[in-house]
């Protein structure tokens, strides 16, 4: 069991590419699953060790499906990550014309990194969910109502499908990231260069939870690389927050804030502090960030005469 991984499959998948650039998977048995909370719950059940599946994307953001499996049910943390560029194919059956297409299946997320490409080549195609992008190849070669896939290259040679385009994202820069999953106890030692993810769960109608939240994280010195709000299931407008942090928890500066998160929150889900691998750019530049030379009172000033 020490030695099995799952991944979201089946074979094709990004998260399988993603799981094979690792070095735990060179003498690992490999596990397909059917999606994310399959893939969690064979880890939970203690049928695989670990787990590798998606959260974050560059273009169209966080995976909520991991997010919300991760901070709910019995406890898991991750333990590690990795980021890889992804790039798009359109998939059919040999002999498929683009022009015949009007329908395609794929996963949400890829869906939603080729509406550009789809809406120049194929404006009228209907697009159809799929668990994975492999998943959407594998059910067309076996005979699905649909005419053609977006998924990876690779899922091609799996499935006998012939690729019809390629580099079919929106974006030439698009990376997707994902974590590797597994029961509490694993941890890795701290190394330096570190992240931890946490899940806080607020009490109901406390006025500048948030704020109290981040001014800790600030007082301290600590940076936020990803915070957003998930809803809790239970009621409307009631949400828990989902963040990364640079840190691990044997900081003593990181330390200190979960203790004062622990008196701020109803609850405070760790779900792990792991090696930092993230740096989702092929050149290692960071992207620049372009600012506006308008002075602040101007660009309200203007922004007032559109509303009036």
């Amino acid at each position: 069991m020490k030695n099995s991984f799952v991944y979201l499959g089946p074979k094709g998948t990004f998260t399988e590419a993603a799981l094979l650039q690792m070095p735990i998977a060179a003498q690992a048995q490999l596990i397909a699953a059917e999606s994310v909370r399959h893939a969690l719950n064979l880890v939970r059940s203690g049928e695989a060790f670990a787990a590798l599946v998606p959260i974050e994307n560059s273009v169209e953001g966080s995976v909520s499906t991991t997010l919300d499996e991760l901070g709910h049910g019995d406890p898991l943390e991750i333990i590690d990550e990795i980021a890889i560029p992804v790039d798009f194919a359109l998939l059919a059956k040999v002999g498929t014309q683009i022009s015949n297409i009007s329908r395609i299946a794929t996963h949400p997320h890829a869906h939603a990194q080729c509406v550009n490409w789809l809406a120049q080549n194929i404006p009228s195609v209907h697009v159809l969910p799929a668990m994975s992008t492999a998943a959407a190849a594998e059910e067309l070669a076996s005979g699905a109502n649909y005419d053609a896939a977006i998924c990876s290259v690779a899922a091609a040679k799996h499935y006998g499908l012939e690729i019809l385009a390629e580099g079919i994202g929106d974006s030439d820069s698009a990376w997707t990231r994902f974590v590797l999953v597994s029961k509490p106890g694993h941890a890795q030692p701290a190394t330096g260069n570190d992240k931890t993810t946490l899940s806080l769960f607020m009490h109901r109608n406390q006025p500048g939870a948030l704020l109290k939240i981040l001014t800790e994280f600030a007082v301290s010195g600590i940076d936020l690389s990803r915070l957003e709000s998930r809803p809790t299931k239970q009621q409307l407008g009631d949400y828990f927050f989902s963040l990364d942090c640079v840190g691990h928890i044997d900081d003593e500066n990181l330390g200190a804030v979960l203790i004062k998160l622990r008196e701020i929150c109803a609850d405070v889900k760790f779900l792990g502090s792991y090696p930092r691998h993230d740096n989702a750019s092929g050149d290692g530049k960071v992207a620049e960030i372009i600012t506006s030379a308008v002075e602040p009172q101007v660009w309200l000033d203007n922004l007032r005469k559109r509303v009036n």
